[in-house]
């Protein structure tokens, strides 16, 4: 229940009954009551003056003693200045609290009718996934997963880079050093094999600019000139003009790496509606730019390249095609963009990736406007930060990113030692206790990175990240195994949870039912903000307020039969809505640990 609406409706009666005033077109602003105050709702009296003819004190009183003389869900109210705060009776919570007991679907909000897509992972195919790609992957699928919450009917999708210069830079590499190596006679998963040459290729060509330069040649030369670099971009010519040895090897070499994907999108627990493939886009994309060539938004340069001005408009000037003919990232962004409109009747589409492509988004946008499309304005850029060590960045050519598929691995590790040492799964079977260390290793990475909103750079620390107590995913799941536990024993010993009945809750126990109320306020902020960081942290309130109110209260040693039924449906509820929170991040809650 709204309490805010709750009071708009009752001050309504009061405005009528007051002064005469119809109060259906009177600006009626309620909201949450400031912690320094006492009150849950409050009233600001200041529109309302022109009415009352009265100053803002006096016109706070006459309805707070109005409200409370006819409203027996009010139990007091206080004026501070212009504003009439209203505090609600126990007996108003104990009706709140059962309409969300009774609610199954709390929490998501009604079909919009709405259709959004998220684009997500977005990998090249020249490396495996890394860190990186990791808070990309999480966020992308949260967010669907809140958009879902918020009643938008939502598309998962991925554009897998799969052709340009950096997948010919890891080809020429296996040409000139791999010996014919496979995924199968190494060992190695696909995509770590393709990005071992992805490095390899870049010690070959420090190598040779090397070489040029002491022969002579400036280093800006040199690395212009390199005979590899030279290869590569050949390569990616060969490609495009469909070369069979060319496109045999990308084939081959792709479908590793996709293999390699998949395993760690499993490992993960996140998939995705639809994939697209730039090697399949990026031609509608050249088509796109044959079209502006013609209406005159690009122009065609000497040297054969394609251009799009755009300095009238405060930017710069974009490529779109090489001179050589080949395309660039965004002529396959303007394909795809295009495809997915035309095909879905997009309302919005979210595009999940980092700050460091904001100005690229400006352009795609600009561009896609500057073609004609007018649903250019429902793209939407999530921009996020990046993710860091305390040794600072990750860079893919030298090697020094944090391989996803070891980060999982090492958190696995981390959670299998943490929940040994605590000593309880004395009387769990090896298979259950394994399920738990994968459930616990993946709700301490997820939460970790969901917790911190999109838009800031976060370090990220495997071990602060499982531990059991503060802000993380495990402490999240120790509460809600706390509460199954719990409920375990009561029905053992035969009690039944049951609503509140002539049982009064106590101040803590309306807390707690406050805090469950605004789950759904929560939901909308954060599908507005594209921030499952919201919902991250209110799990965490949530779960505080459990531990503290199980730190004071005595639940299955009540003596009140109806009191103590109350309390195990209470915090029945609070398991419920944590699964229903963290299942928007993505994250499991096991019912033992």
């Amino acid at each position: 229940m709204n309490q805010e609406q709750f009071i708009q409706d009752k001050v309504k009666y009061a405005l009528e009954a007051l002064y005469g005033a119809s109060g259906v077109n009177l600006p009626i602003q309620v909201q949450a009551t400031r912690k320094e105050f006492e009150g849950d709702a409050t009233l600001v009296t200041f529109p309302l003056l022109k009415t009352s003819r009265k100053s803002p004190e006096a016109t706070g009183q006459e309805i707070g003693e109005w409200l409370k003389a006819n409203t027996p869900e009010i139990e007091s109210f206080n004026v501070v200045k212009g504003f009439l705060n209203i505090k609600f009776a126990p007996s108003f919570w104990k009706e709140v609290y059962g309409s969300i007991a009774a609610d199954g679907s709390f929490g998501h909000l009604p079909y919009t009718g709405k259709t959004v897509m998220v684009e997500y992972s977005s990998p090249n195919t020249n490396k495996p996934l890394h860190l990186g790609h990791i808070r990309n992957i999480l966020l992308g699928w949260s967010v669907s997963r809140l958009l879902e919450e918020n009643g938008h009917k939502v598309i998962k999708t991925n554009i897998v880079n799969d052709r340009g210069i950096h997948i010919c830079k890891s080809m020429v590499a296996w040409k000139k050093a791999g010996n014919g190596v496979t995924p199968e006679s190494s060992g190695k998963k696909g995509d770590h094999l393709v990005g071992d040459f992805y490095v390899k290729f870049n010690d070959l060509y420090k190598a040779e600019v090397a070489q040029l330069e002491a022969q002579g040649m400036s280093k800006e030369e040199a690395e212009e000139k390199a005979p590899i670099l030279q290869e590569a971009r050949q390569m990616l010519v060969k490609w495009e003009q469909g070369d069979p040895e060319t496109v045999e090897l990308w084939k081959m070499m792709n479908s590793w790496v996709y293999a390699g994907f998949d395993e760690t999108y499993a490992a993960l627990g996140v998939g995705f509606d639809r994939i697209y493939y730039e090697s399949q886009t990026y031609l509608h994309g050249k088509s796109l730019v044959e079209e502006g060539l013609r209406k005159g938004v690009f122009e065609r340069m000497e040297d054969g390249s394609v251009w799009c001005d755009l300095t009238a408009d405060g930017l710069d000037r974009k490529l779109l095609l090489r001179k050589d003919g080949t395309s660039v990232y965004i002529t396959q962004d303007l394909g795809t963009a295009v495809e997915r409109f035309t095909e879905y009747s997009l309302d919005e589409h979210v595009y999940v990736v980092g700050n460091e492509q904001n100005y690229h988004f400006q352009v795609l946008k600009l561009i896609l406007k500057k073609l004609g499309f007018a649903w250019a304005d429902s793209i939407y850029h999530l921009s996020y930060g990046m993710v860091e060590l305390p040794e600072g960045k990750m860079k893919s050519r030298e090697g020094t990113v944090v391989d996803a598929d070891d980060l999982l691995e090492k958190m696995y590790n981390t959670a299998k030692e943490t929940s040994l040492e605590l000593g309880k799964l004395a009387d769990m079977s090896g298979e259950e206790q394994e399920e738990l260390f994968r459930t616990l290793s993946l709700g301490a990475l997820k939460y970790f990175i969901i917790k911190v909103d999109p838009k800031k750079t976060m370090l990220f620390d495997p071990k602060e990240s499982i531990d059991f107590n503060g802000n993380t995913g495990p402490f999240i799941q120790y509460t809600h195994a706390r509460i199954r536990s719990i409920l375990r024993k009561a029905a053992e010993a035969g009690y039944t949870p049951a609503l509140a009945g002539d049982a009064a809750f106590n101040d803590k126990e309306i807390s707690i039912i406050k805090l469950l109320n605004l789950y759904p306020q929560k939901v909308a902020e954060a599908g507005a903000a594209l921030s499952p960081a919201l919902i991250a942290n209110y799990a965490y309130d949530l779960a505080k307020e459990f531990n503290q109110y199980y730190h004071d209260v005595s639940i299955l040693k009540e003596e009140d039969a109806a009191l103590r039924d109350a309390r195990l449906m209470l915090i029945g509820t609070i398991a419920s809505v944590l699964v229903k929170a963290m299942d928007i991040l993505g994250i499991r809650l096991p019912e033992r640990m």
